[in-house]
């Protein structure tokens, strides 16, 4: 009784669901991918049999400099790794790059070889703002770019998800200047990965809720992590990354928005805690994506 007790308390603090040990989850409606720089110590057969062991159901590889494929390499080894994940029955639903417009090297190389795998969105490398000039005329300055990447990607029939961070002068950070930056383009071309950690860093009480909410036309992607407002050495409160369910992000409401916006995804999960050995990031993998799903189940999701 003394542990159903605080399981009750708990709940009632926080809206986590508690899992006993043993417990079962539904299996979810909503795939959930591991991003691969968070298992960048294991490459190829190894790399897709660590991601299938720890339980996730897709993976999002890193395609660019130092990431599991090269970007000069991309029409060489993204292939045969692509065939590798998948037979370990997973899928690849999205890569992360380094373009930022068509003019990146190597760009339509990525394109060409994500639609010859049946690839379709991609992780679109982010702007940031100059100092002493105006934002609203940068973002108009940037408009042409996105055009022409657009365009490119209307091509090959690739989207492009712009990820959300947060801190000053990045573009995308307050996530309504993508609103302004994207609304008169076509989301299945130029679109917004959301990363709820980061919206819930630049909006803690409400703004999350607002920017998600006008982010929905042009949302294509989710990212998730948690974390908490601690003060460092020096006393300054600085960000900590945690493990899902131990910060503050409101995942319960999070997802019951995410169902309500018909998300159909990729949904990613991301690692920024400290993680000394691979035996803790699998560890931690197994126990945050567990958890993940019981709020997705929850959600219906």
């Amino acid at each position: 009784m003394q542990s159903i007790s605080r399981r009750t308390i708990l709940a009632g603090m926080a809206a986590l669901p508690v899992l006993a040990a043993d417990e079962k989850i539904p299996a979810p409606k909503q795939k959930v991918a591991i991003f691969s720089k968070h298992l960048s110590f294991v490459k190829g057969d190894a790399l897709a049999q660590a991601a299938a062991d720890c339980g996730f159901d897709c993976v999002d590889l890193t395609v660019r400099k130092g990431g599991h494929v090269e970007p000069e390499r991309v029409r060489q080894d993204l292939p045969p790794l692509a065939a590798t994940i998948k037979r370990h029955g997973l899928d690849v639903p999205m890569i992360t790059t380094d373009i930022s417009d068509d003019a990146t090297p190597y760009a339509e190389d990525i394109l060409k070889t994500m639609a010859e795998l049946g690839i379709r969105r991609y992780r679109w490398n982010g702007f940031k703002y100059e100092n002493g000039r105006p934002f609203a005329a940068q973002l108009d300055a940037l408009k042409p770019r996105v055009a022409k990447l657009a365009a490119l990607n209307a091509r090959y029939q690739a989207t492009a998800m712009y990820h959300t961070h947060s801190g000053a002068g990045l573009v995308g950070a307050p996530i309504w200047d993508l609103y302004i930056l994207l609304q008169d383009f076509d989301p299945n071309q130029v679109a917004v990965n959301y990363d709820v950690a980061h919206a819930a860093i630049e909006g803690g009480l409400g703004g999350w809720i607002d920017s998600f909410n006008i982010t929905v036309p042009h949302l294509r992607g989710i990212a998730v992590k948690d974390f908490v407002w601690a003060k460092d050495a020096k006393g300054e409160w600085k960000t900590q990354w945690k493990p899902i369910g131990e910060g503050m992000v409101r995942f319960p409401q999070f997802f019951k928005m995410v169902s309500d916006a018909h998300f159909d995804g990729p949904l990613q999960i991301h690692f920024e805690y400290p993680l000394a050995t691979p035996e803790e990031h699998y560890a931690a993998m197994k126990r945050d994506l567990r958890q993940l799903r019981a709020y997705m189940a929850q959600a219906g999701l």
